[in-house]
């Protein structure tokens, strides 16, 4: 039996048990640029990858502001994030209009969630073929959410989706014990160095970050801020690993522990 004979249609399933339409929306989201989200106590942060601009094309966004508490980065096709974030939007206005408040980030991720798995249940649409990292803070704190394809929704201490984003996942959970207790400065370095390591090596590093935490709405980074941060980390054009303090992560671990 050939593959395509069952990915015609999201209804579909093959003898094996697979709908072939929503693996091939997740293998879009490991085809897009990579992202990162991490977070400390009091601040979340997202790093997105950007392909550099040309002569005839000018790089794309991947970090929207949803709300003045919430942001996202996505990894994917960028029409269906656009669909996405006018959804997103549109709930918290529609929330913050009826009752004076913020939308809590729990509960819309997991409306979110519940659209997105009504895309995966019949034959007249397609899955969502991107995946987001959710980066927000209400009265329960600091919150990093990925959201994928499949409708599968994570809460995370830190995370990378997208292409190579294997490197960048790696530094994440090298350097976690470290992410609660970081200062402003120090978690934006972590993610360069994390989304560092997902970049291709012959490409000049182009990213866009956006922040949210206490006493601090959602704001994107701009451009000279991007490269003031880069140049602080130590971060060129050529990726590197920068080598662990040892000390400082086991004192760290010990503290968690």
């Amino acid at each position: 039996m050939f593959r395509n004979q069952y990915d015609g249609d999201l209804a579909l399933w093959s003898p094996q048990g697979r709908l072939f339409q929503v693996e091939y929306a997740m293998e879009a989201v490991n085809l897009g640029t990579a992202a990162v989200g991490l977070k400390t106590e009091e601040l979340a942060v997202l790093v997105a990858l950007s392909k550099p601009s040309t002569e005839l094309s000018v790089s794309l966004p991947k970090i929207f502001p949803i709300d003045v508490h919430m942001g996202i980065s996505i990894a994917g096709i960028m029409s269906d994030a656009q669909v996405i974030s006018k959804y997103l939007r549109t709930e918290c206005l529609t929330f913050r209009h009826t009752y004076n408040s913020a939308y809590p980030v729990t509960r819309l991720v997991n409306n979110l969630g519940n659209k997105m798995q009504v895309n995966t249940q019949g034959h007249r649409s397609r899955p969502f073929g991107t995946g987001l990292l959710l980066a927000g803070y209400d009265e329960k704190g600091c919150h990093i959410y990925q959201i994928m394809p499949s409708a599968n929704v994570f809460n995370c201490k830190a995370m990378a989706i997208g292409a190579r984003s294997q490197g960048a996942r790696t530094y994440l959970g090298r350097y976690q014990v470290l992410f609660p207790s970081s200062s402003k400065d120090e978690i934006i370095c972590h993610g360069i160095h994390a989304i560092n390591a997902a970049h291709p090596i012959d490409e000049k590093l182009n990213i866009t970050i956006g922040i949210v935490g206490k006493n601090q709405p959602f704001k994107l980074l701009s451009a000279e801020e991007c490269s003031a941060y880069q140049d602080m980390c130590n971060i060129g054009d050529v990726p590197h690993d920068p080598t662990p303090n040892e000390t400082e992560l086991d004192e760290a671990s010990n503290n968690e522990s």
